[in-house]
């Protein structure tokens, strides 16, 4: 089996993950993280941002975090 990665802009990808898991002789691995695991890390990140609010949580300077990078 071949292997291909492809490049697609944003606005098309949809429309060509359709096309392409019309046809019978290509399968198809998603990578990446599913819309249900996004939408659970941004609750998740605004729930702590909610808990360093109000005191309950340490946060850390902006500054800190870029450093790391």
């Amino acid at each position: 089996m071949k292997q291909v990665t492809l490049h697609i802009k944003e606005g098309r990808f949809r429309f060509f993950m359709e096309l392409i898991k019309s046809l019978d002789f290509v399968t198809v691995v998603e990578t990446g993280d599913s819309k249900e695991e996004v939408r659970a890390n941004v609750r998740k990140g605004l729930n702590e941002v909610e808990l360093i609010e109000a005191g309950k949580l340490k946060g850390r300077p902006a500054q800190r975090l870029l450093d790391e990078l």
